[in-house]
């Protein structure tokens, strides 16, 4: 799985993959879904995003736009109608009071004026607004009950967030107990209240922190938000303490717990119970202090102890803003307005080639290490041939360099002026330099290839794509671990993974050494962890396997499309081109890159070994022995099953299994939808259709007995929710 560091910008999908399904807008709408849920999961789950913020708000811009286009694809799963990011598995869950929401972007001030605009026509007037700044870190809430703190949460998907309370106490600026002397203002001073803010690391302590991490050897933070949220998300709340982080808050969940009126009234309440808030924040009366404000802000940005990628500005009155109400992912009184990208120039030395998991060559931009936006930037990818040229970049040039979204390096061009005399446009080689097997350019295609399955680079990045979280998942086989055993010889293909021994992890050597200068091993615990992962990842599903060989064209939903035709290896194996393009939503040159793959003799030999040694590959068929008692019905599932403990997948599997369809969307065709906790849309179409809502008690009952409940017990149901 990519990291921080990485410099391609990791998608399900490539540019040319996109671009063929525009014609079609019912594939594109789909595609950019994929590819938003995608790159969603890699931002809030792993704290490792792959592209900048700027692209994602592109992508999510022309969904939200295709959507109005063409309502007949609207979806209340789509990710334009939810609250984005996902919930991690590390820390026990925790359901807020109220929905943490994401805030809609200006990305200039005509779209600033807009939203102004927009306020003011929903309003009948001009109303004052708070200016606050945009803090750069990681979203918190903090819940008090009797003016105690007794548990602080993550964001995670918006609803349902991580309980990081253990760490959070280790916070300074974080008050274990309100300030009661004097205060006043809480309706209900026993009840509990829950407050939202940001924890971030200001710049000098994330600079000690990585001068630290490359004195002992260790991979450094890509910027001081990553490392936020890595310090928030750690498992022993010592790392925690002493990684100096700070807070700002600026939210009440409930403004009804409150007597303020407004925000600005909050932000002093705020202070006066003892949290930190942010002194930079302004109360406007009109567009043009709005405009000063955040003119003002981009002039400090550089200067101020902490990092900003923009500013919020809010209606300022709660009762205007509950007349505004709320989209599906935001509210419509408030808007960030983001910075653009801070630019500065640098020498390029080099451009290199990197080779990636299906062979693609991205030549690199090596350049003097310069500061963008927080963190140091050697390297920046230039894509492919067409955008070196594009750009018109060379080495010796000096070129401007950004970060898209404070996150992606990025090569705008060159300085022209300071380009010297002898500086040559640059050629992509024709021979792959990690093999040395020849280049080619497929018609059509703007990136050069290895063809050679015996590249090493390319078996690097197959090797993390298979232990990857949407392949098979084996928690903990990073990319540091991965190269050192393809170094050691350890691994050479995905088979190798179920031959690892303990023994061999744990005297791996991990490239760092102690003071003394002798080696750091990866150590006993680490081993055993990576060993029961790996032997987990053997009963995923046989389509997360397909997945994970990294077969060209094919994604998970490819996969799971073609199990479900051929549901074994040894039937998929034995499938002709023709067999395959039977299947709805494979075309010709998907069905021919499956089949050349399992016509591969190299490959046949590693799907045999895959099997000889557990791993599955086959899809389950229902178990005669269980009657096919749901046949027929059509289940939809929303929010967390707590009471079970079950992830949804796992729920579905089950109902599956008794011949039940479960669907990702509810229609009038739906026969039931199970609610768990912080149950959201679904639950709202499903009340509005008619449709039978069912609790998990409910569900727990049908997986008992075998049996749904009939038309008078599920309406008693709904009823009851």
């Amino acid at each position: 799985m990519a990291n921080h560091q990485d410099i391609q910008e990791e998608s399900l999908f490539s540019a040319d993959e996109l671009a063929a399904a525009t014609s079609d807008a019912g594939a594109r709408i789909e595609a950019l879904r994929r590819e938003i849920e995608h790159h969603t999961y890699l931002y809030y789950a792993l704290d490792a995003p792959v592209i900048s913020d700027a692209a994602f708000d592109s992508l999510m811009r022309e969904l939200r736009e295709l959507e109005v286009a063409h309502p007949e694809f609207r979806d209340p799963s789509s990710p334009t109608q939810r609250v984005g990011g996902y919930v991690g598995e590390q820390f026990a869950p925790v359901v807020h009071e109220q929905r943490m929401y994401s805030l809609d972007n200006a990305m200039d001030l005509d779209e600033l004026d807009a939203w102004l605009e927009r306020t003011k026509e929903a309003l009948g007037r001009e109303v004052p607004l708070v200016c606050e700044l945009k803090i750069d870190g990681s979203s918190i809430a903090l819940t008090y009950e009797n003016g105690v703190l007794v548990r602080a949460a993550t964001r995670g998907d918006g609803t349902t967030g991580e309980d990081v309370t253990v760490n959070v106490r280790t916070v300074r600026d974080v008050p274990l107990r309100l300030r009661t002397e004097g205060l006043s203002g809480l309706e209900n001073p026993a009840a509990a209240i829950e407050l939202r803010g940001e924890v971030y690391m200001p710049k000098a302590s994330f600079e000690a922190l990585n001068a630290a991490a490359e004195e002992n050897g260790r991979a450094p933070f890509a910027n001081p938000r990553n490392a936020a949220a890595g310090s928030l998300r750690q498992k022993d709340p010592k790392v925690t303490q002493g990684r100096d982080l700070s807070t700002f808050v600026y939210a009440v969940a409930d403004e009804r717990a409150l007597k303020a009126s407004g925000q600005w009234e909050l932000l002093e309440w705020l202070r006066q119970a003892g949290f930190h808030v942010n002194p930079d924040v302004r109360r406007c009366e009109t567009a043009a202090e709005v405009h000063a404000f955040c003119e003002e802000a981009l002039r400090r940005r550089e200067t101020l102890p902490y990092e900003i990628d923009g500013v919020v500005v809010k209606v300022d009155a709660f009762a205007l803003q509950a007349e505004m109400g709320f989209t599906a992912r935001a509210p419509r009184w408030a808007i960030a307005f983001k910075f653009p990208p801070e630019e500065k120039t640098t020498l390029l030395r080099d451009i290199t080639v990197q080779v990636g998991r299906t062979g693609v060559l991205t030549p690199v931009a090596e350049l003097d290490p310069v500061v963008v936006a927080g963190s140091t930037v050697a390297r920046a990818t230039l894509h492919n041939l067409d955008e070196v040229h594009r750009k018109d970049v060379r080495v010796g040039d000096t070129v401007i360099v950004r970060k898209a979204g404070d996150v992606i390096p990025e090569v705008l061009g060159p300085v022209a002026s300071l380009r010297p005399a002898d500086a040559q446009p640059w050629r992509m080689p024709t021979t792959c330099p990690s093999c040395g097997a020849p280049v080619v350019r497929e018609e059509g295609e703007a990136a050069f290839r290895c063809i050679s399955i015996d590249c090493p680079a390319q078996a690097l990045e197959r090797l993390l794509h298979w232990a990857s979280r949407g392949a098979m998942d084996i928690e903990g086989m990073g990319e540091e671990i991965v190269a050192r055993l393809v170094e050691s010889g350890r691994l050479t293909d995905v088979a190798d993974y179920y031959s690892l021994t303990e023994y061999e992890l744990s005297t791996l050597e991990t490239g760092r050494e102690k003071k003394d200068g002798t080696p750091v091993h990866l150590g006993p615990t680490i081993a055993a962890k990576l060993i029961a992962a790996i032997e987990a990842s053997k009963a995923r599903p046989f389509a997360r396997a397909l997945f994970g060989l990294g077969i060209r064209h094919v994604g998970k939903t490819t996969a799971e499309q073609i199990v479900a035709k051929f549901p074994t290896v040894e039937a998929l194996a034995e499938a002709s081109v023709e067999d395959l393009t039977e299947i709805d939503g494979v075309g010709g040159i998907v069905a021919a890159s499956v089949h050349s793959f399992f016509q591969t003799p190299a490959n046949q030999e590693v799907v045999h070994r895959l099997k000889y040694l557990g791993v599955a590959m086959a899809e389950e068929a229902p178990s005669e022995e269980v009657p096919q008692t749901l046949a027929g019905l059509t289940f939809v599932l929303t929010g967390s099953l707590v009471e079970s403990g079950m992830t949804r997948d796992e729920a579905g599997a089950r109902l599956k299994a008794r011949g039940a369809k479960v669907s990702g969307s509810v229609s009038k065709k739906t026969s039931f939808v199970i609610c768990g906790e912080a149950a959201g849309g679904k639950y709202d179409k499903a009340v509005s259709l008619g449709v039978p809502v069912l609790t998990e008690q409910d569900f727990l009952r049908i997986l008992e007995t075998g049996e749904a409940p009939g038309a008078d017990e599920a309406a008693g149901a709904a009823t009851t929710e």
